[in-house]
């Protein structure tokens, strides 16, 4: 019996939950504007996965900048508050699909993007 590869996926939080999503996990470090906490669908929130602030504030999902954000971001991963956080994350992508849950407009340029990648298997 083949093996199924568990999806690593990135969704908004304002996205409705589906089926496949497998463990939600909003990887952002500040809680969304207009969620109350009982209104979001989610099995926890890895914040000290999240970038720092400075590097937020610098990045301001400019996507001319996206590429350097991505490099500096992953050498702020190697931090051991962040490289536990990451650690975390993949146990918990080995065990089933895995949809990191982000505030920003582009996903597909946030830091949630980022941890996607790395988590890929």
């Amino acid at each position: 019996m083949a093996h199924r590869k568990h999806q690593i996926r990135v969704r908004r939080v304002y996205e409705h939950p589906t089926a496949d999503d497998g463990a939600r996990v909003l990887v952002d470090r500040m809680w969304p504007r207009g969620i109350a906490k009982d209104d979001l669908d989610l099995d926890e929130w890895c914040k000290q996965v999240a970038p720092s602030a400075e590097l937020r504030t610098w990045y301001h999902h400019d996507p001319e900048r996206f590429p350097e954000f991505a490099r500096r971001y992953r050498h702020e991963l190697a931090y051991p508050e962040r490289a536990q956080a990451l650690a975390h994350l993949r146990e918990l992508a080995a065990d089933r699909d895995l949809t990191l849950l982000t505030a920003t407009r582009a996903a597909d340029i946030s830091s949630a993007a980022v941890l996607a990648d790395l988590l890929q298997p």
